[in-house]
């Protein structure tokens, strides 16, 4: 299947999804993930109008960035980063989806040149032990300790949901999810607006969209596995 057919298909489910929970599809966003694909199929999502692009590594965004040079396109590190690594990404990305600790924050505060790296919040909702991410319950102490840093703004919270086939259990994580974000989000802060949930894969997507996801990171559905095991 090419991307535009994908897209059609992703774009319409996200628009049932957000007329059956009265939102407005605008306030969905796309994002490719790109790190099981190569550069033309790359290339072929940015044809078709998709601008926010994901890897969830280090060495995959820095090879697709060699290759793409676009300035509309936005890039996304997804993935688990080792505090020794944030150096060589920090100012070659726009948004960071997996912020878990505070040595991490350290890190990227020290090592951010100028501005402000938009970062998620990482949450592990479903208590699972194979996740990464902070529980509901530290959540606050970890927003209160970022207040210092001057190069972090925390836009929103991600998590990730079990790999299962019972859609209330999934709609459960991404509605606990969506409450802690209500929670800082109406805290009013300057550094932590917390407007956003970056939550949904290719298998959930529909479900996350319904409980307010506004980013849903899709690879498989949307541009395929092409390297997936090579």
């Amino acid at each position: 299947m090419t991307v535009k057919e994908n897209l059609k298909k992703v774009n319409e489910i996200i628009r049932m999804a957000c007329e059956k929970s009265g939102r407005s599809q605008e306030d969905v966003s796309v994002i490719a993930v790109t790190k099981y694909v190569g550069i033309e199929r790359v290339q072929e999502a940015i044809s078709c109008g998709l601008f926010d692009l994901a890897e969830n590594r280090k060495e995959g965004l820095l090879e697709k960035q060699q290759e793409i040079h676009d300035e509309r396109v936005t890039w996304h590190l997804i993935g688990t980063l080792q505090t020794r690594k944030v150096k060589d990404v920090v100012d070659h990305i726009d948004y960071f989806h997996a912020l878990d600790r505070l040595k991490l924050a350290d890190e990227i505060n020290k090592r951010k040149k100028s501005g402000k790296l938009k970062c998620f919040i990482e949450m592990n909702i479903s208590g699972e032990e194979s996740k990464h991410g902070i529980k509901e319950n530290e959540l606050d102490d970890f927003i209160d300790a970022l207040s210092g840093y001057e190069h972090i703004q925390t836009v929103g919270l991600m998590t990730m949901a079990p790999n299962s086939d019972d859609s209330d259990l999934i709609r459960d994580v991404f509605r606990r999810l969506r409450n802690c974000r209500n929670r800082i989000r109406d805290r009013k802060l300057d550094y932590a607006p917390c407007n956003e949930l970056s939550m949904g894969m290719s298998h959930d997507y529909r479900i996350a969209v319904e409980e307010g996801a506004t980013f849903v990171r899709i690879g498989t559905a949307l541009v395929g596995n092409e390297l997936k095991g090579s």
